[in-house]
């Protein structure tokens, strides 16, 4: 079943009449916003991300957990501050990601806190490079209740694979997304969706054809390919893809390259969603890596205080007229197209 029929279904099962008043709150909130270019908010976030942790066990370049080049304080999300923070907003919430930065599965109760989302009515999903998914480990991950797991699937041979996930093992990932889908299939279970994702770099693009064939023979629900984020991409990159149309980035005519994003000035995801780090910290966007641009702490302030706070409103306000100066934004990959096959 591919993500859209996925979702439709799923989201049925979480929606309430509040819920979807909001999400016409939400709406009518970012296109009149919009038009007037003048920031308002009537509704709360239908979507949301929250980080288990920071920690993890690879160390794939441009990613600040895997290099270990955080500037904020790194940590574990505490499970009764998570349950407390979620009960003040199970009301409003679709879909919870309990993804940012480092490896969910590091987390020592993250099945727990999904469970807990779930007991709430709200769509789970995760992201992981599958390295915990013991057997005993994918079989809870199916009795949890997660809605999606997206496995990291960067190459169909260890010597490619390895190039982006380092210190990764690929018979590790490939013997753990084995076992979620075996325990999917013994228990009668349509859950977690297990979504294969390839972050298309150099190194792999040749094997694109080999990982959605090893997604069908395995019997992923679906392959995704995504753009890959380079920080450092104006004069080129060993990762940047040589076929373009796997690139987050388009190579200028004097050898540079920019952002395929056109960066309008306006952002869907300031009004419909935000990310909350281990810690506590409301940022705008999964872009916002350091969290340097907080909007709040949940530690000393209740999330309907921050969310229409002056500094989330100033913030939503500069996006109409110089989003393309944020440094957050100058990677977005809104806009760049991301190939799926069922």
């Amino acid at each position: 079943m591919s993500s859209v029929w996925f979702d439709m279904r799923s989201y049925m099962r979480c929606i309430t009449p509040y819920k979807l008043w909001n999400a016409l709150l939400v709406w009518l909130s970012f296109y009149s916003s919009r038009w007037l270019k003048h920031t308002r908010h009537w509704g709360l976030p239908m979507t949301m991300s929250i980080e288990p942790t920071t920690a993890c066990n690879l160390g794939c370049p441009e990613c600040p957990s895997g290099l270990k080049m955080f500037s904020r304080p790194t940590g574990n999300l505490r499970r009764d501050q998570f349950q407390s923070w979620i009960d003040g907003m199970a009301h409003h919430l679709i879909h919870l990601n309990f993804y940012f930065q480092g490896e969910p599965f590091i987390h020592p109760e993250i099945l727990q806190l999904i469970s807990y989302a779930k007991g709430k009515g709200i769509f789970t999903s995760t992201s992981t490079n599958a390295h915990f998914l013991t057997d005993v480990m994918a079989r809870k991950t199916v009795e949890s209740g997660l809605d999606r797991l997206i496995i990291s699937i960067d190459g169909t041979t260890q010597e490619v694979y390895e190039q982006y996930r380092v210190h990764g093992k690929l018979d590790k990932v490939i013997e753990g997304a084995a076992a979620v889908i075996r325990w999917k299939r013994e228990l009668n279970s349509s859950t977690p969706q297990v979504i294969f994702q390839f972050l298309v770099v150099a190194p792999n693009e040749h094997q694109v054809d080999d990982v959605l064939a090893l997604g069908r023979e395995m019997g992923a629900d679906e392959v995704r390919l995504k753009t890959a984020q380079v920080y450092d991409y104006s004069q080129g990159h060993p990762l940047i893809p040589k076929n373009e149309k796997y690139s987050r980035y388009m190579r200028l005519s004097d050898g540079r390259y920019r952002v395929k994003n056109a960066l309008d000035n306006h952002c869907w995801r300031m009004w419909s969603g935000c990310v909350i780090t281990w810690d506590g910290a409301v940022v705008p966007c999964c872009f916002d890596k350091d969290a340097s641009h907080k909007m709040g702490d949940l530690t000393r302030s209740t999330f309907q205080e921050i969310w229409n706070n002056q500094a989330y409103r100033g913030f939503r306000q500069a996006l109409f007229s110089s989003r393309g100066s944020m440094d957050i934004c100058a990677n977005c990959s809104e806009g760049t197209r991301v190939w799926t096959e069922a």
